[in-house]
């Protein structure tokens, strides 16, 4: 480009990010247009503790074998808790997240972090021992050449 001649337009970065913008504003608007009619599924087949108010008639306890196998709600935590929806009176079962397990998943989060934690704290004494026989190297090269 000769000196002095500007460029016209957006530089390419800023194009395609304003694209992404318009193309994302776009979904988004068609998702909003969806007729409510079909975002609402039919109560009948929801549990009732989703659609009305509930009482736990038993807290969260882990699931036996047979419940395992005969309770879907037992597959995603392997416990759960049995409850009584208020206004249908119907005793249904729900799953949820036991303390014992909460603490379980924790302890396993927290070991995950700091193994990370020595990995990349090994890898950065690993460099810099790197960069410093680096720098060692180039003042010994000057001072040879002195």
């Amino acid at each position: 480009m000769p000196a002095g001649a500007r460029r016209r337009g957006l530089p390419q970065g800023r194009r395609l990010c304003w694209l992404l913008w318009a193309f994302t504003l776009k979904l988004c608007q068609a998702e909003a247009s969806v007729p409510e009619e079909k975002l609402s599924a039919s109560t009948s087949n929801l549990p009732c503790w989703l659609v009305e108010e509930f009482v736990v008639a038993e807290e969260c306890t882990a699931c036996s074998n047979f419940q395992t196998k005969t309770t879907p709600e037992c597959g995603s935590t392997g416990y759960v808790e049995k409850i009584m929806c208020s206004s249908s009176k119907r005793n249904e079962f729900k799953s949820c997240r036991s303390a014992l397990m909460e603490q379980r998943l924790f302890w396993k989060f927290e070991g995950a972090v700091l193994g990370v934690a020595l990995v990349f704290a090994c890898l950065v004494i690993i460099r810099q021992r790197q960069l410093d026989r680096k720098a060692l190297e180039k003042v010994r090269k000057q001072i040879e050449s002195i």
